[in-house]
């Protein structure tokens, strides 16, 4: 996917308010619908500037954050110098629409607001399960189908998600336990989108 926009509005990122509520809610459904410990290494997939790990921090342990926006990347690492997010938390330069996994496992997947973007979806949700320990949980916030209005007549990705065909995406990616839930809602110019939180475990 295009990083071009992501790089352009990194700095400012944060100083949305809904983006910060956004981000906050999503972890707090993350914490509800699957068991966290100290012992939880969670990546977070198209971290953006970390939002949802800044959220989830204190009841997870070793944290990675990946995104293949370089804007994005330098206010992550900002935040860890400045103690923003986890000390010791690594910054990867990842876009599993084309790079193979890496030889790494996790016991959460977090990614809030990305799967949209993401043109290959079946073999980016394959390549989750193979990044999971097993046991491990993958936690999808995107939204729901709508009109196109989100984005605009030039997006190039997804106009949301069906849930039911999300759903069996995420099982013929050999996850199990699937369901989706409602998560939070916003709005963008008057419109209101709704959130959901797809929730899926790798067998083991």
């Amino acid at each position: 996917m295009g990083t071009e926009h992501f790089d352009a509005t990194a700095a400012d990122w944060d100083r949305d308010e809904q983006k910060v509520i956004r981000a906050r809610q999503v972890a707090r459904a993350v914490a509800a619908a699957v068991p966290l410990s100290p012992r939880t290494r969670l990546l977070d997939y198209g971290a953006g500037t970390g939002l949802v790990t800044q959220a989830l921090d204190g009841q997870v342990g070793a944290a990675t954050l990946a995104d293949n926006s370089t804007g994005m990347r330098g206010v992550i690492r900002d935040k860890i110098t400045v103690g923003a997010l986890p000390e010791g938390a690594r910054v990867w330069d990842l876009d599993l629409d084309t790079q193979p996994a890496p030889d790494e496992r996790f016991d959460l997947i977090v990614t809030s607001m990305v799967l949209h973007h993401v043109h290959a979806l079946d073999r980016v949700l394959s390549r989750f399960a193979e990044l999971l320990e097993p046991g491990g949980y993958l936690c999808i916030a995107d939204l729901d189908r709508e009109d196109g209005g989100f984005h605009g007549h030039d997006f190039d990705g997804h106009h949301g998600f069906d849930r039911d065909e999300l759903a069996a995406q995420l099982t013929d990616a050999g996850l199990v336990d699937v369901a989706v839930r409602d998560c939070t809602d916003f709005d963008r110019e008057g419109v209101t989108y709704s959130v959901f939180l797809a929730v899926a475990r790798r067998p083991g």
